[in-house]
């Protein structure tokens, strides 16, 4: 994918290959800028490839589609509609016992009863990153695309959150494609991490990690998986 700007074009994704299976769960992994967002853009219908083309069940992507939902890096819940608001907001189209139905059910899926007439200043950062996976999941998407959704989070927020989408993504069995910089998140998080090089980003390796959840990030093999993707980038890994 190249973009031009004041006429110079700037190369930033080359020889993208990949297959997403279903219900799967997927890390892209690469240093910041090196166009991941992009490639995750573009798998959401919000860019056009320049060259090649992105298919979902041999569809060819044109566009954005309810049935793929785009979590965003910086947090997107409406501060004028409550946690309940905020989760029903996309189901309008349903009579009103369903959509009831529906966001109690999420609400309760990601832990958030009790707070439905509360609005999201009221709430921590988790409990919002939350609010904006359960207001996804109501429209039940085939497909969710997060963009670092933890990245604003303190550490020991970001390892529950990873623990609460895990949960989450067991219980739904959504296809996930996930975007980070975090070594550690994607070997924690993922089925298969596609490694990527800075700009303009390649697929320099794709590490299919064998280990059931939930992980162990102390396991031999978990370390082992990690370190070698530590290798693959270039870096050595010290503790």
């Amino acid at each position: 994918m190249t973009f031009k700007r004041d006429g110079k074009s700037t190369a930033v994704l080359e020889n993208i290959n990949l297959d997403v299976r279903d219900g799967e769960f997927v890390c892209l992994l690469g240093p910041s800028g090196c166009g991941k967002t992009t490639l995750l853009n573009a798998m959401a219908g919000f860019l056009s490839p320049s060259s090649g083309e992105i298919q979902v069940d041999g569809e060819v992507v044109r566009g954005p589609d309810p049935r793929r939902i785009f979590v965003f890096q910086e947090r997107g819940v409406f501060p004028w509609l409550t946690v309940e608001g905020n989760i029903g907001f996309g189901l309008f189209n349903l009579p009103r016992a369903e959509r009831e139905k529906r966001t109690a059910y999420y609400m309760k899926m990601v832990g958030l009863e009790g707070f439905e007439k509360a609005y999201p200043p009221e709430l921590s950062g988790g409990m919002k990153q939350r609010l904006e996976v359960a207001r996804a999941l109501a429209v039940n998407p085939d497909m969710l695309f997060l963009d670092e959704p933890f990245g604003a989070l303190d550490s020991i927020t970001r390892l529950v959150m990873r623990g609460e989408l895990l949960r989450i993504w067991e219980a739904e069995r959504k296809t996930i494609i996930f975007v980070t910089h975090d070594i550690d998140e994607a070997v924690q998080l993922a089925d298969r991490v596609v490694v990527m090089s800075a700009r303009p980003a390649t697929i320099q390796q794709i590490v299919d990690i064998d280990i059931s959840h939930p992980r162990d990030i102390s396991a031999a093999r978990y370390l082992e998986l990690r370190d070698g993707i530590f290798k693959q980038i270039g870096l050595a890994h010290h503790v």
